[in-house]
């Protein structure tokens, strides 16, 4: 007999600046009550971050039985972080699902950061639907990418790293080299289109989505883009990362 998936599951965004969480109406995508946001300890080390996403879960009252997903800014396999950004160097090589899990005394899941955005993008937002490849890109800091095929995200894809004309792509094409150099709308989007020139080649995808803060100024840039692929805006917005870590979780 198959276990019947759960209606609610939590989602924990551990992010740079601040730690975030809040319940997830499974159905619907919605967050069932308000969050909560504690700003990340610093410096940002296993054991303080861990001790802060148990303080944003036990604001809740949770029932045991709630899953627990965690994003994490870092590639993570088997609930391990490979590597650490905007958190402290101490991250590399723990078990973030091990450590989290011993501070919240629960069953955690932990998933990169912009592979549960971009998961949540596909159940819930704006490639609701899609069957096929869908691409998620977060536009930021950095390029954040989620690939998922039929609904199954293949994680750690990484492709803001990807090396094209001898640049590493999210130095080039990220938004904060926009902002850095003052690069006008046309400006940027050329560099925009060389970097999707690249992914379109390797992965052919049916739908493109781009996320991230930007994505709210989408109509300066995306109709200055010719693929083959549709590309539209993300909707979830900053609710993204919690909702996918909360689905990732109920589906583990």
């Amino acid at each position: 007999m198959s276990k019947k998936k759960p209606a609610v599951a939590f989602g924990v965004d551990i992010g740079g600046s601040g730690i975030k969480g809040a319940p997830v109406n499974l159905t619907t995508g919605e967050l069932a009550a308000d969050r909560v946001r504690i700003p990340t300890p610093q410096p940002a080390t296993p054991s303080a971050v861990a001790a802060t996403v148990a303080e944003v879960v036990g604001r809740f009252g949770l029932d045991p039985q709630v899953p627990v997903g965690v994003t994490f800014p870092a590639v993570i396999t088997h609930g391990v972080a490979r590597s650490a950004a905007n958190v402290d160097d101490s991250w590399i090589g723990t078990d973030v699902q091990q450590v989290v899990g011993a501070a919240t005394g629960r069953s955690v899941l932990a998933v990169n950061d912009a592979d549960a955005a971009g998961l949540a993008e596909v159940v819930y937002g704006a490639a609701r639907g899609v069957d096929g490849v869908v691409l998620v890109v977060t536009l930021g800091t950095g390029i954040g990418s989620a690939l998922v095929v039929d609904q199954h995200l293949v994680p750690n894809t990484e492709l803001g790293h990807l090396e094209i004309d001898g640049y590493d792509a999210e130095s080039r094409a990220a938004d904060s080299a926009r902002e850095r150099e003052n690069l006008s709308w046309a400006v940027w989007a050329a560099r925009l289109q060389r970097y999707f020139d690249v992914v379109e080649r390797l992965f052919s995808p049916d739908l493109i989505v781009v996320g991230g803060g930007v994505s709210k100024k989408h109509q300066s840039f995306l109709p200055l883009l010719d693929l083959h692929a549709p590309i539209v805006p993300a909707r979830l917005r900053n609710a993204a990362g919690i909702v996918g870590a909360a689905r990732l979780a109920a589906d583990a």
